[in-house]
Protein backbone atom coordinates (compact mmCIF):
# COMPACT_ATOMS: atom_id res chain seq x y z
CA UNK A 1 0.00 0.00 0.00
CA UNK A 2 1.20 3.47 -0.84
CA UNK A 3 2.11 5.81 2.01
CA UNK A 4 0.93 9.43 1.92
CA UNK A 5 2.36 12.82 2.79
CA UNK A 6 -0.21 14.24 5.20
CA UNK A 7 -0.50 17.68 6.74
CA UNK A 8 -2.57 18.58 9.80
CA UNK A 9 -3.41 22.30 9.87
CA UNK A 10 -4.51 23.73 13.21
CA UNK A 11 -2.50 20.92 14.79
CA UNK A 12 -2.19 22.43 18.26
CA UNK A 13 -5.94 22.95 18.83
CA UNK A 14 -8.24 20.49 20.61
CA UNK A 15 -9.49 18.97 17.35
CA UNK A 16 -6.10 19.10 15.65
CA UNK A 17 -4.50 17.07 18.43
CA UNK A 18 -7.28 14.49 18.11
CA UNK A 19 -6.71 14.32 14.36
CA UNK A 20 -3.06 13.45 14.94
CA UNK A 21 -4.07 10.74 17.41
CA UNK A 22 -6.73 9.41 15.04
CA UNK A 23 -4.29 9.06 12.14
CA UNK A 24 -2.25 6.85 14.45
CA UNK A 25 -5.21 5.03 16.05
CA UNK A 26 -6.68 4.06 12.66
CA UNK A 27 -3.22 3.21 11.29
CA UNK A 28 -3.63 5.55 8.33
CA UNK A 29 -0.78 4.98 5.83
CA UNK A 30 1.26 8.06 6.70
CA UNK A 31 4.66 8.19 5.04
CA UNK A 32 5.38 11.73 6.22
CA UNK A 33 3.38 14.01 8.51
CA UNK A 34 3.70 17.80 8.72
CA UNK A 35 2.08 19.68 11.60
CA UNK A 36 0.95 23.21 10.76
CA UNK A 37 -0.43 26.09 12.83
CA UNK A 38 -0.26 29.85 13.25
CA UNK A 39 2.97 31.71 13.97
CA UNK A 40 2.24 31.78 17.72
CA UNK A 41 2.20 27.97 17.84
CA UNK A 42 5.13 27.36 15.51
CA UNK A 43 8.02 25.65 17.25
CA UNK A 44 5.87 23.64 19.64
CA UNK A 45 6.37 19.88 19.54
CA UNK A 46 3.67 17.23 19.31
CA UNK A 47 3.99 13.45 19.29
CA UNK A 48 3.05 11.12 16.43
CA UNK A 49 3.81 7.40 16.75
CA UNK A 50 6.30 8.06 19.53
CA UNK A 51 8.17 10.75 17.62
CA UNK A 52 8.30 14.42 18.52
CA UNK A 53 7.45 16.58 15.54
CA UNK A 54 7.89 20.33 15.45
CA UNK A 55 4.92 22.47 14.48
CA UNK A 56 5.54 24.69 11.44
CA UNK A 57 3.90 27.98 10.54
CA UNK A 58 1.22 27.67 7.87
CA UNK A 59 1.64 30.29 5.16
CA UNK A 60 1.31 30.65 1.38
CA UNK A 61 5.08 30.42 1.20
CA UNK A 62 5.09 27.13 3.13
CA UNK A 63 2.48 25.66 0.78
CA UNK A 64 4.45 26.79 -2.29
CA UNK A 65 7.66 25.22 -0.98
CA UNK A 66 6.31 21.87 0.22
CA UNK A 67 4.48 18.93 -1.32
CA UNK A 68 1.62 17.04 0.34
CA UNK A 69 -0.91 14.49 -0.85
CA UNK A 70 -3.60 15.71 1.53
CA UNK A 71 -4.14 18.09 4.41
CA UNK A 72 -6.69 17.80 7.19
CA UNK A 73 -7.67 21.27 8.37
CA UNK A 74 -9.05 21.92 11.84
CA UNK A 75 -8.38 25.66 11.80
CA UNK A 76 -11.14 28.28 11.66
CA UNK A 77 -13.22 29.17 8.63
CA UNK A 78 -11.27 32.28 7.71
CA UNK A 79 -8.04 30.25 7.71
CA UNK A 80 -9.63 27.61 5.49
CA UNK A 81 -11.03 30.20 3.10
CA UNK A 82 -7.52 31.63 2.74
CA UNK A 83 -5.46 28.45 2.45
CA UNK A 84 -7.71 25.68 1.11
CA UNK A 85 -7.80 27.17 -2.43
CA UNK A 86 -3.99 27.42 -2.43
CA UNK A 87 -3.69 23.75 -1.50
CA UNK A 88 -6.37 22.88 -4.07
CA UNK A 89 -4.48 24.67 -6.83
CA UNK A 90 -1.49 22.46 -6.03
CA UNK A 91 -3.74 19.38 -6.36
CA UNK A 92 -3.55 18.68 -2.63
CA UNK A 93 -6.73 17.14 -1.22
CA UNK A 94 -8.14 19.24 1.62
CA UNK A 95 -10.43 17.71 4.26
CA UNK A 96 -11.78 20.76 6.03
CA UNK A 97 -13.40 20.75 9.46
CA UNK A 98 -14.57 24.38 9.39
CA UNK A 99 -17.92 25.62 8.09
CA UNK A 100 -16.27 27.54 5.23
CA UNK A 101 -17.06 25.07 2.42
CA UNK A 102 -19.92 22.93 3.74
CA UNK A 103 -22.71 24.54 1.76
CA UNK A 104 -20.69 25.13 -1.42
CA UNK A 105 -22.57 23.21 -4.11
CA UNK A 106 -19.29 22.02 -5.65
CA UNK A 107 -17.84 20.70 -2.38
CA UNK A 108 -18.84 17.25 -1.06
CA UNK A 109 -20.14 17.27 2.52
CA UNK A 110 -19.35 13.76 3.68
CA UNK A 111 -20.20 11.30 6.41
CA UNK A 112 -18.51 8.17 5.03
CA UNK A 113 -21.15 5.70 6.25
CA UNK A 114 -23.80 7.68 4.36
CA UNK A 115 -22.49 9.39 1.23
CA UNK A 116 -18.88 8.52 0.46
CA UNK A 117 -20.00 8.22 -3.17
CA UNK A 118 -19.94 12.03 -3.23
CA UNK A 119 -16.14 11.90 -3.15
CA UNK A 120 -14.43 12.42 -6.47
CA UNK A 121 -10.85 12.36 -7.71
CA UNK A 122 -11.46 15.76 -9.29
CA UNK A 123 -12.80 17.50 -6.16
CA UNK A 124 -9.88 18.59 -4.02
CA UNK A 125 -11.83 20.23 -1.18
CA UNK A 126 -14.02 17.97 0.97
CA UNK A 127 -16.04 19.37 3.87
CA UNK A 128 -16.35 17.66 7.25
CA UNK A 129 -19.87 18.37 8.59
CA UNK A 130 -20.72 20.07 11.88
CA UNK A 131 -20.15 17.81 14.88
CA UNK A 132 -23.79 17.84 15.97
CA UNK A 133 -24.96 17.14 12.43
CA UNK A 134 -22.67 14.14 11.95
CA UNK A 135 -23.94 12.10 14.87
CA UNK A 136 -27.59 12.86 14.11
CA UNK A 137 -27.49 11.94 10.42
CA UNK A 138 -25.33 8.90 11.20
CA UNK A 139 -28.14 7.54 13.38
CA UNK A 140 -31.00 8.64 11.11
CA UNK A 141 -29.60 7.44 7.77
CA UNK A 142 -30.57 3.76 8.20
CA UNK A 143 -34.12 4.79 9.07
CA UNK A 144 -34.27 7.10 6.06
CA UNK A 145 -33.23 4.26 3.75
CA UNK A 146 -36.08 2.12 5.06
CA UNK A 147 -38.88 4.69 5.42
CA UNK A 148 -38.18 8.18 4.09
CA UNK A 149 -37.89 10.83 6.77
CA UNK A 150 -40.43 13.64 6.47
CA UNK A 151 -39.59 15.78 9.51
CA UNK A 152 -36.97 16.07 12.26
CA UNK A 153 -37.25 17.97 15.54
CA UNK A 154 -34.05 17.97 17.57
CA UNK A 155 -32.64 19.50 20.74
CA UNK A 156 -28.88 19.24 21.27
CA UNK A 157 -26.94 19.29 24.53
CA UNK A 158 -23.45 20.20 23.38
CA UNK A 159 -20.19 19.89 25.28
CA UNK A 160 -17.92 22.90 25.74
CA UNK A 161 -15.07 21.27 23.80
CA UNK A 162 -17.09 22.00 20.68
CA UNK A 163 -16.08 25.63 21.22
CA UNK A 164 -12.37 24.86 21.55
CA UNK A 165 -9.70 24.86 24.24
CA UNK A 166 -10.65 28.30 25.60
CA UNK A 167 -14.13 26.97 26.32
CA UNK A 168 -12.72 23.95 28.17
CA UNK A 169 -10.49 26.26 30.21
CA UNK A 170 -13.44 28.55 31.04
CA UNK A 171 -15.58 25.70 32.37
CA UNK A 172 -12.67 24.46 34.50
CA UNK A 173 -12.06 27.96 35.87
CA UNK A 174 -15.69 28.70 36.68
CA UNK A 175 -16.29 25.29 38.25
CA UNK A 176 -13.18 25.54 40.42
CA UNK A 177 -14.22 28.98 41.65
CA UNK A 178 -17.68 27.78 42.65
CA UNK A 179 -16.39 24.62 44.33
CA UNK A 180 -13.70 26.55 46.20
CA UNK A 181 -16.40 28.89 47.54
CA UNK A 182 -18.15 25.90 49.10
CA UNK A 183 -21.00 26.51 46.64
CA UNK A 184 -21.84 29.82 48.30
CA UNK A 185 -20.93 31.60 45.06
CA UNK A 186 -23.18 29.80 42.57
CA UNK A 187 -23.80 32.81 40.34
CA UNK A 188 -20.48 34.34 39.37
CA UNK A 189 -20.34 38.14 39.31
CA UNK A 190 -19.47 40.25 36.31
CA UNK A 191 -20.51 39.12 32.87
CA UNK A 192 -17.28 38.21 31.17
CA UNK A 193 -17.25 34.48 30.43
CA UNK A 194 -15.36 34.13 27.12
CA UNK A 195 -16.10 32.44 24.79
CA UNK A 196 -19.63 32.08 26.25
CA UNK A 197 -22.32 34.76 26.49
CA UNK A 198 -23.26 33.58 30.02
CA UNK A 199 -21.76 31.57 32.86
CA UNK A 200 -21.48 27.93 31.72
CA UNK A 201 -20.65 26.22 35.03
CA UNK A 202 -23.78 24.60 36.51
CA UNK A 203 -25.83 26.24 33.77
CA UNK A 204 -27.30 25.60 30.31
CA UNK A 205 -27.06 28.22 27.57
CA UNK A 206 -29.68 28.08 24.76
CA UNK A 207 -27.33 29.77 22.32
CA UNK A 208 -24.49 28.37 20.24
CA UNK A 209 -22.97 30.86 17.79
CA UNK A 210 -24.74 34.10 16.80
CA UNK A 211 -28.45 34.66 16.25
CA UNK A 212 -29.70 34.92 12.68
CA UNK A 213 -32.53 37.10 11.35
CA UNK A 214 -35.01 34.24 11.80
CA UNK A 215 -34.15 34.08 15.57
CA UNK A 216 -32.42 30.72 15.17
CA UNK A 217 -28.69 30.55 15.86
CA UNK A 218 -26.06 29.92 13.22
CA UNK A 219 -25.37 26.50 14.78
CA UNK A 220 -29.04 25.55 14.48
CA UNK A 221 -29.16 26.59 10.84
CA UNK A 222 -25.96 24.66 10.15
CA UNK A 223 -27.70 21.50 11.32
CA UNK A 224 -30.77 22.28 9.21
CA UNK A 225 -28.87 23.00 6.00
CA UNK A 226 -26.24 20.29 6.37
CA UNK A 227 -28.81 17.58 7.14
CA UNK A 228 -30.68 18.48 3.98
CA UNK A 229 -27.49 18.36 1.92
CA UNK A 230 -26.32 15.02 3.35
CA UNK A 231 -29.61 13.13 3.72
CA UNK A 232 -32.37 14.69 1.64
CA UNK A 233 -33.33 18.31 0.76
CA UNK A 234 -37.02 17.41 1.16
CA UNK A 235 -36.74 16.80 4.90
CA UNK A 236 -38.32 19.44 7.14
CA UNK A 237 -36.14 20.06 10.18
CA UNK A 238 -36.10 22.38 13.17
CA UNK A 239 -33.41 22.44 15.88
CA UNK A 240 -32.59 24.07 19.21
CA UNK A 241 -28.92 23.92 20.22
CA UNK A 242 -27.92 24.20 23.88
CA UNK A 243 -24.44 24.45 25.42
CA UNK A 244 -24.16 22.40 28.62
CA UNK A 245 -21.42 22.11 31.28
CA UNK A 246 -20.00 18.85 29.92
CA UNK A 247 -16.40 18.70 28.78
CA UNK A 248 -16.75 16.16 26.00
CA UNK A 249 -19.59 14.40 24.20
CA UNK A 250 -22.67 15.87 22.53
CA UNK A 251 -26.13 14.48 23.36
CA UNK A 252 -29.25 14.94 21.24
CA UNK A 253 -32.95 14.32 21.75
CA UNK A 254 -34.35 13.66 18.28
CA UNK A 255 -37.93 13.21 17.12
CA UNK A 256 -38.22 11.81 13.60
CA UNK A 257 -41.40 11.55 11.52
CA UNK A 258 -41.24 8.86 8.85
CA UNK A 259 -43.25 8.38 5.69
CA UNK A 260 -44.54 5.03 6.91
CA UNK A 261 -44.86 3.00 10.08
CA UNK A 262 -41.61 1.65 11.55
CA UNK A 263 -41.76 -0.25 14.82
CA UNK A 264 -39.29 0.31 17.63
CA UNK A 265 -37.91 -3.20 17.18
CA UNK A 266 -37.44 -2.64 13.43
CA UNK A 267 -35.67 0.66 14.06
CA UNK A 268 -33.44 -0.95 16.66
CA UNK A 269 -32.47 -3.76 14.28
CA UNK A 270 -31.62 -1.30 11.52
CA UNK A 271 -29.41 0.69 13.88
CA UNK A 272 -27.68 -2.39 15.27
CA UNK A 273 -26.63 -3.36 11.72
CA UNK A 274 -25.31 0.11 10.86
CA UNK A 275 -21.48 0.46 10.83
CA UNK A 276 -20.24 2.69 13.64
CA UNK A 277 -23.53 2.67 15.56
CA UNK A 278 -23.82 1.12 19.03
CA UNK A 279 -27.29 0.69 20.49
CA UNK A 280 -27.64 0.86 24.28
CA UNK A 281 -31.36 0.69 24.85
CA UNK A 282 -32.76 -1.23 27.82
CA UNK A 283 -34.80 1.18 29.94
CA UNK A 284 -35.95 -1.60 32.28
CA UNK A 285 -32.31 -2.00 33.33
CA UNK A 286 -31.64 1.75 33.16
CA UNK A 287 -29.31 1.23 30.21
CA UNK A 288 -28.93 4.18 27.82
CA UNK A 289 -25.90 6.13 26.57
CA UNK A 290 -24.54 9.28 28.19
CA UNK A 291 -21.80 11.72 27.29
CA UNK A 292 -19.39 9.97 29.64
CA UNK A 293 -20.03 6.67 27.87
CA UNK A 294 -19.10 8.28 24.54
CA UNK A 295 -15.97 10.09 25.76
CA UNK A 296 -13.01 8.69 23.82
CA UNK A 297 -15.10 6.16 21.90
CA UNK A 298 -15.40 5.89 18.13
CA UNK A 299 -19.06 4.89 17.90
CA UNK A 300 -22.23 6.92 17.71
CA UNK A 301 -24.45 5.67 20.55
CA UNK A 302 -28.24 5.44 20.33
CA UNK A 303 -30.77 4.71 23.07
CA UNK A 304 -34.24 5.55 24.38
CA UNK A 305 -35.82 4.50 21.07
CA UNK A 306 -39.58 4.81 21.55
CA UNK A 307 -42.82 5.59 19.80
CA UNK A 308 -44.11 9.14 19.89
CA UNK A 309 -47.66 8.44 21.04
CA UNK A 310 -48.83 11.92 20.07
CA UNK A 311 -48.22 11.55 16.33
CA UNK A 312 -48.33 8.80 13.70
CA UNK A 313 -45.12 7.33 12.26
CA UNK A 314 -42.91 9.16 14.74
CA UNK A 315 -40.05 7.90 16.88
CA UNK A 316 -38.01 9.49 19.63
CA UNK A 317 -34.35 8.60 20.15
CA UNK A 318 -31.36 9.76 22.18
CA UNK A 319 -28.07 10.09 20.25
CA UNK A 320 -24.66 10.57 21.86
CA UNK A 321 -21.16 10.81 20.39
CA UNK A 322 -17.72 12.17 21.18
CA UNK A 323 -17.81 15.51 19.38
CA UNK A 324 -14.02 15.60 18.97
CA UNK A 325 -13.94 12.11 17.40
CA UNK A 326 -16.90 11.07 15.23
CA UNK A 327 -17.95 14.72 15.34
CA UNK A 328 -14.61 15.89 13.94
CA UNK A 329 -11.29 13.99 13.89
CA UNK A 330 -12.59 10.46 13.31
CA UNK A 331 -14.95 11.50 10.53
CA UNK A 332 -12.16 13.47 8.82
CA UNK A 333 -9.74 10.54 8.88
CA UNK A 334 -12.50 8.19 7.70
CA UNK A 335 -12.97 10.55 4.74
CA UNK A 336 -9.22 10.32 4.10
CA UNK A 337 -9.46 6.52 4.18
CA UNK A 338 -12.21 6.56 1.57
CA UNK A 339 -10.31 9.12 -0.47
CA UNK A 340 -7.24 6.96 -0.93
CA UNK A 341 -9.42 4.33 -2.61
CA UNK A 342 -10.16 6.71 -5.48
CA UNK A 343 -7.12 8.96 -5.93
Amino acid sequence: MRNYKVGVAGATGAVGREMIKMLERLDFPVGEIRLLASSRSAGKKLVFKGREIEVEELSPEWIAANDLDMVIMSAGGSISEKYAPIFRDKKVYVIDNSSAWRMDKDVPLVVPEINSAALSKDKHIIANPNCSTIQMVHALAPLHRKALIKRIIAVTFQAVSGAGQKAIDELEKETARIVESGFTEKKLPGGDFPPFPRQIAFNCIPQIDVFMENAFTKEEMKMVNETKKILDPRIDISVTCVRVPVFRGHSEAVNVELSEELSVSEARKLLEKEPGIKVIDDPASLKYPTALDADGELETFVGRIRKDESRANCLWMWIVSDNLLKGAALNAVQIAQKLIDII
